[in-house]
């Protein structure tokens, strides 16, 4: 079970109707906490705290309870909503806007972009984050991760063009195995049609992306929005002249990095020195 107690408002809403779902289909079988407790394997307080909103439930929960109060799938269909609610706001609009995308561009400088990390690329890379988060939160900001990256399979398919710098694959975030099996992830989604993956190398004494990563967006209603992380700050951009910025770097930053089939090559020979 997950305490909800910092969550947002939304998150928090989203978990009290999950409740009274639950307690709605144990009085229908007229039910008391510690009976249905007893019968899918939890306490009385857990029961009880599920019903209030004070706690999200794990999916075992909601499968269970669905199996014993005959809901016919009403509670267990409920599953995905309290895993995005378990998440952090600012991975959950993000994801909202992804969702929208109908092209999504992204250099990063520093780690493989979140969309192309394969989870124990991910998990390394939190697991090294100081302060470091416990082992809730960090399995928690993994699974996010990987939601986010449901978007690759959405149809029709977004375009995503990716320009990596060149340290982001040499650093051996979580050893080399996991570096490795990171590499082969970016080949893989590299001959995709809809995805392009550029390197940006080391060497160019040209870069228009010294600034920092940065993220555009394109909506289907024909809206561009930026998205920014460093640090302790996380923003999305989305006036005009910020964007039209953005755009110009962007354009600039692809001209300059390999061309995508100049790029899987050049991961493939990394990979062949990691």
């Amino acid at each position: 079970m997950e305490s909800n107690g910092g969550e947002d408002e939304e998150s928090a809403a989203v978990l009290r109707t999950v409740g009274k779902v639950v307690k709605m289909w144990r009085e229908r079988k007229a039910l008391t906490q510690a009976e249905l407790g007893a019968a899918i394997g939890y306490s009385e307080e857990q029961v009880s705290s599920v019903e209030r909103g004070r706690r999200a439930p794990k999916p075992q929960f909601l499968e269970a309870a669905d199996r014993v109060l005959d809901a016919g799938g009403m509670i267990a269909g409920l599953k995905k909503d309290v895993e995005e609610a378990r998440y952090p706001k600012k991975v959950r609009d993000l994801a909202k806007l992804e969702g929208e995308a109908v092209e999504l561009c992204a250099y990063a400088n520093s780690v493989v972009h979140g969309l192309l990390q394969t989870p124990e690329y991910a998990r390394a890379l939190y697991a090294v984050r100081r302060p470091p988060y416990d082992e809730e939160e960090l399995e928690q900001l993994v699974a996010a991760r990987m939601a986010r990256q449901e978007i690759f399979d959405r149809r029709p398919a977004p375009v995503f063009s990716f320009v990596q710098e060149e340290v982001t694959l040499r650093r051996p975030i979580g050893g080399r195995m996991v570096m490795r099996k990171q590499l082969e992830h970016l080949l893989e989604y590299g001959q995709r049609r809809n995805v392009e993956i550029q390197v940006m190398p080391t060497n160019r004494d040209d870069h228009a992306g010294l600034a920092g990563s940065l993220q555009l967006l394109r909506l289907k209603e024909g809206d561009t929005v930026g998205h920014n992380e460093v640090q302790l700050t996380n923003r999305l951009i989305s006036h005009p002249r910020e964007i039209q910025i953005l755009e110009i770097r962007y354009g600039i930053i692809r001209a300059q990095a390999l061309t995508p089939r100049e790029s899987l090559a050049f991961v493939e020979k990394v990979l062949g020195e990691t």
